[in-house]
């Protein structure tokens, strides 16, 4: 993905010269708008206005009437074989109606979005599924309107129904399946077409933990056999895990785009009051007025070496010190901390207060939480820390989704995935070595 804009002035190349420029394009938008009515009766008057206008060469689709908004404005994009797109916003931003342009469901207002091979998209559970037929059937009719013949169907199917993990349920009616047994033929069906690109609109989000690691091994053996795919996800974890690159969309206008962590930064730093910063290792949150907050507001956010000095990057054997600062603007009896660090979306450590037995007594007023750790055990690379802090087991008062670090070797991390404490000792003489035993 090299380019989106909200206002066509980025250095975005007009559609012909981008197909010229390489062969590995599957995907080319091009200053798509769209809007939508908020009324459903003036909605369908500009419908039949629109029919007219375009028969007649007149329709003017860059001009907002009473009740519409842009739904997207000026978006450009470009994919290429093998990439990973991830597509951000808050609800509403216009994510899902790009994926619909994408896949043909829908028009765009202006613009195009062109496509090269089979799109596969996977933008609602049990998308194109009907609830009175069976499995079967709609592995059938679903791979069908995908693209595939009945002798391709046959070829895949049993692939198709491994992969889903739905067993006996094959021939029972859709309507009586969960919502994850939907999502996972769904995506099944998807997969098993050999697509160029694959939309794919939260239906990750369903399923059990296994199940998720089974779609992300697939997915990366897609993208290194040339799939392209575009993820929409409010899971920074699974953004960043899976795509190289993000848009950062924003009431239909692209706000940032580029590096999957630069764009998910600016995004969380956005959604949390736009203040949220970090430098030399410390992240510091705005102050919330008691209205905006729940009780406990989150202040500094860093890792510190047992002298106190924040730590830009932390060291595998090395100690280390995670410290949370926090204002409380009530006191809370049952203050419980929960810590995970987490790399390419799998949680590598889980620290939990409840279960350390650490639940804390807090006054109104400035506080600090310190966890001790004396050798950091993770090897060499880049991690998330993920912290919340709540008041029982499903209230949660404040919470930090994505507070990225690097861990650096010490030189003693060669050839291990975590770092294992340890002394090394000679012992010599007769007292301290068994002599018979080392001749056996």
């Amino acid at each position: 993905m090299k380019s989106l804009s909200s206002n066509g002035s980025n250095g975005s190349k007009p559609p012909s010269e981008i197909t010229s420029a390489s062969s590995d394009v599957v995907l080319s938008v091009q200053g798509v708008s769209k809007k939508f009515c908020r009324s459903l009766k003036r909605s369908l008057f500009y419908g039949i206005q629109d029919i007219g206008s375009e028969l007649t060469g007149k329709r003017k689709s860059d001009v907002l009437r009473p009740n519409e908004f842009w739904a997207l404005k000026d978006v450009n994009l470009t994919l290429r074989r093998g990439e990973g797109l991830g597509l951000i916003g808050v609800n509403g931003s216009g994510k899902t109606t790009l994926l619909r342009i994408i896949s043909g469901l829908i028009k765009p207002d202006a613009g195009t979005a062109r496509v090269r091979g089979r799109v596969a998209p996977l933008i609602a559970l049990g998308a194109g599924f009907s609830p009175v037929l069976t499995g079967r059937e709609n592995i059938y009719a679903n791979m069908s309107i995908l693209g595939l013949s009945t002798q391709e169907i046959e070829d895949r199917f049993q692939a198709v129904v491994d992969f889903a993990e739905i067993g006996e349920a094959i021939d029972a009616p859709v309507q009586t399946y969960s919502s994850g047994m939907g999502a996972r033929l769904g995506f099944a069906c998807a997969i098993h077409t050999d697509p160029e690109i694959l939309l794919i609109d939260e239906v990750l989000a369903v399923g059990d933990i296994q199940f998720l690691g089974k779609c992300h091994r697939r997915l990366h053996q897609l993208r290194e056999q040339g799939t392209a795919f575009v993820l929409v996800s409010h899971n920074p974890q699974a953004i960043l895990s899976m795509c190289q690159d993000a848009i950062y969309l924003h009431k239909g206008h692209g706000v940032a785009t580029g590096n999957a962590e630069t764009v998910m930064a600016q995004y969380e730093a956005d959604l949390f009051s736009g203040n949220v910063s970090k430098t030399a290792g410390v992240m510091q949150f705005p102050r919330k007025s008691r209205s905006e907050s729940l009780g406990l507001d989150l202040v500094t956010l860093s890792f510190k070496n047992p002298s106190g000095q924040a730590l830009e990057t932390l060291t595998s054997g090395d100690p280390a010190r995670i410290c949370i600062q926090f204002f409380a603007q009530v006191a809370i009896a049952t203050l419980n901390l929960r810590i995970s660090l987490m790399k390419e979306g799998q949680t590598i450590v889980y620290m939990g207060g409840s279960n350390d037995k650490q639940v804390f007594n807090v006054s109104v007023g400035y506080h600090e939480i310190q966890v001790d750790l004396p050798q950091v055990g993770l090897a060499p690379g880049t991690y998330t820390m993920r912290v919340d802090m709540r008041k029982d087991a499903l209230f949660i008062l404040d919470i930090c989704e994505s507070f990225h670090f690097t861990v650096e070797s010490n030189g003693s991390m060669s050839k291990s995935i975590y770092y294992q404490p340890r002394t090394w000792k000679l012992l010599s003489g007769d007292r301290e070595v068994d002599r018979d035993a080392i001749r056996s």
